[in-house]
């Protein structure tokens, strides 16, 4: 049997600690200087990514993580990933289907793209605003908005404030 790439166990480890709801395995797998994106959170630092992760896997809201096709080299990979939850502020249930982009060093992820079509996720957690309005760049900038004002409160709130 062909030992697994370095960079493959380290997606497994880090999507299987996201489905087991373990933040801080996942976020040994960031290096210190690492960004993050997606539709939602478009630019978040290595410590932004962490809380991001925290605040997802503590919020008492139950998630569902699965993940296939990891495909890696020595400096990228990509992954599929899928979560469903349901969207705290409307209780709408919503299955997100992910395609997440990375770059590796010395054993550790420095980037983190995750892309999801935000119209189809609109329409799934918002329901009839999400229809109507969920392809605009208004609504995307709202929820834009809020999740970073959710984040920032989650920081906050946290045992030596917003790290």
């Amino acid at each position: 049997m062909t030992p697994m790439h370095p960079n493959a166990e380290l997606l497994t480890r880090f999507y299987s600690a996201f489905a087991a709801g373990d933040h801080r395995t996942m976020a040994k797998c960031y290096a210190d200087d690492a960004t993050f994106s997606d539709p939602v959170f478009p630019a978040l630092d290595a410590e932004g990514a962490r809380a991001m992760w925290r605040m997802f896997c503590t919020s008492g809201n139950p998630l569902e993580v699965s993940f296939r096709d990891v495909h890696v080299d020595d400096g990228s990979g990509s992954a599929r990933w899928d979560a469903i939850y349901q969207f705290p502020k409307t209780g709408r249930r919503v299955h997100n289907k992910i395609h997440a982009a990375f770059t590796f060093r010395d054993g550790l992820i420095v980037s983190h793209r995750d892309d999801f079509d935000f119209y189809r996720w609109a329409r799934m957690a918002l329901g009839p605003v999400g229809v109507a309005l969920g392809w605009s760049p208004i609504v995307k900038n709202q929820v834009r908005q809020q999740a970073a004002t959710q984040l920032g409160r989650f920081r906050a709130a946290e045992p030596g404030g917003a790290s």
